[in-house]
């Protein structure tokens, strides 16, 4: 018996305990957003360099070709950092060489500009026919972080502002805010060319095509739950 009485007077206290802990206040639970389309200002391009046997006969390197693209890149001002080596296709394969003279290596490398007319200086300096395509990897805002700090400001504001006017319309005030959630999100597209954009080095005229990059829309979401008075 004193079991029983002993289990029933946990469980009223937990009862209790657990109704004491429920929030009663009246709340809201709005969102806002904002965003902003900006143009990209580093842009990752792709270069594939490639032997190529000469007349048939002598051998164009993949040392040469590099050194021809290292060159051209130091030229045009990009920095160490912005200039390296993605992949290497058989490069090392010093055995399938050996077993087939006219293997031909290959190397991609990733450079990353702000614009993409300049790499057409840098590919007018390379040996075309080393050239085995070129392709855009990604590409981003430099800036970007501190337009998302922006944004989610205009989002809490607007988040606010909403709720504000849906508790006046009943007669109410808005309290304090009681929770606030960051969702963020950017949005990425992909380019759009007038030209075909993976190329083959067929001419000594070879250059980027034409480019109409789509803005990137960077977008900021707040969620937000006010008390209401």
């Amino acid at each position: 018996m004193k079991k029983i009485i002993l289990s029933a007077f946990i469980a009223l206290t937990t009862f209790a305990a657990l109704a004491q802990t429920v929030d009663t206040r009246k709340k809201i639970n709005v969102s806002g957003m904002a965003e902003q389309e900006v143009t990209p200002d580093e842009i990752y391009v792709g270069i594939s360099l490639k032997e190529y046997l000469k007349d048939n006969k002598k051998r164009v390197s993949i040392e040469e070709l590099e050194s021809q693209l290292q060159k051209a890149v130091i030229k045009a001002g990009i920095a160490n950092e912005d200039f390296m080596i993605n992949n290497i296709s058989s490069y090392t394969n010093y055995w399938e060489k050996k077993k087939d003279p006219t293997f031909l290596a290959s190397k991609q490398y990733s450079i990353k500009v702000t614009h993409l007319n300049n790499l057409n200086d840098i590919l007018a300096s390379v040996d075309p026919k080393g050239i085995a395509y070129t392709n855009i990897d990604r590409y981003a805002y430099s800036k970007e972080n501190e337009i998302k700090k922006d944004l989610k400001i205009k989002a809490l504001r607007q988040a606010k502002e909403k709720a504000t006017y849906l508790v006046e319309a009943i007669g109410e005030k808005l309290g304090s805010a009681l929770e606030i959630q960051d969702s963020e999100n950017t949005t990425y597209p992909q380019p759009m060319y007038r030209n075909q954009m993976m190329m083959k080095a067929e001419s000594a005229d070879m250059a980027m095509p034409d480019i109409d990059f789509k803005k990137i829309k960077i977008t900021a979401q707040i969620n937000a739950v006010f008390e209401i008075k």
